[in-house]
């Protein structure tokens, strides 16, 4: 039975302005995003003798259906283009964290579309899978292309950015996730536009300036999820306590994270704290 694997990367907000609230109801953004190696797998195949598409997890602790973006994305596919009346069994081999502002559910979105092209053959360019994406989440036009990335409008405005470290991120996560929907209600109750200076994120990550970098970037959605979630803050604390400068939630929470070029002291504070937290350790996708 043919069968293709896309690789679903996950992502981190180096910066992260919440400028106002549009009449759509979405948030005017402006972000830089960058994508991880960390990833899930979509496995693909054809269902034969069926009726309907089959999307499922691998970890059955979270719930996923018809209104999946997942299985939105691949509506969208079927709704576009002949697929010849085939159906699909796609299962996701979850990897990236769950309500962690890891974007997980957006890239598994935008894998799809991927995964669909290739194993159709249909030859979609990636400009018109971006231009499908938008309608699908804020997130997963950025999930087509996995470049870094500043991310502007609802996040559909995307400018690619070069990188000169080469950074490995370690990532570390509380038990408790956040709803995005909750941090940004919570945001609108008391807005702070008040934000970081991309530019100068910019121009620090362009130029491999770490102390321009640590001074420069901010999150703010970062204040509200500490509100809800006080131990995203302890461990923040308690990275840059550690010596790592560049730390920070990413997204709307409860993931933590800290970029360094120096991979051996990640690996060390790794193990410190993957007995009482969610721990990976990955790399930057330049």
């Amino acid at each position: 039975m043919k069968r293709i694997v896309e690789k679903s990367f996950a992502k981190i907000n180096i910066a992260l302005n919440v400028l106002s609230k549009r009449e759509d109801g979405f948030h005017e953004l402006d972000m830089i995003m960058v994508p991880l190696k960390l990833h899930d797998s979509l496995a693909i195949s054809r269902l034969q003798y069926k009726r309907d598409n089959f999307v499922i997890m691998d970890d059955f602790s979270f719930y996923i259906g018809d209104n999946n973006i997942a299985h939105k994305a691949l509506d969208t596919m079927n709704a576009n283009y002949d697929l010849k009346g085939q159906k699909f069994k796609i299962i996701i081999h979850k990897n990236i964290p769950m309500q962690a502002g890891m974007g997980g559910g957006s890239s598994n979105a935008a894998a799809t579309l991927r995964g669909i092209n290739k194993f159709c053959r249909l030859g979609v360019p990636n400009d018109r899978l971006f231009e499908l994406s938008k309608p699908l989440g804020s997130d997963v036009p950025f999930f087509v292309y996995n470049t870094p990335a500043r991310c502007q409008g609802k996040g559909e405005i995307i400018t690619p950015i070069n990188i000169k470290n080469n950074y490995y991120v370690l990532i570390v996560k509380p038990e408790k996730g956040c709803s995005t929907k909750t941090i940004f209600a919570e945001f609108d109750k008391d807005p702070n536009y008040k934000g970081c200076d991309i530019d100068k994120v910019v121009k620090a990550l362009e130029e491999g300036d770490d102390d321009l970098l640590a001074e420069a970037m901010s999150n703010s959605l970062q204040p509200y999820s500490i509100k809800l979630i006080p131990e995203i803050q302890t461990i923040i604390d308690s990275l840059k306590n550690d010596g790592l400068k560049i730390v920070q939630m990413t997204g709307s929470g409860s993931t933590v994270f800290a970029l360094s070029t120096d991979k051996k002291l990640l690996k060390k504070l790794a193990r410190k704290y993957e007995d009482k937290y969610l721990v990976e350790l990955t790399e930057v996708l330049k």
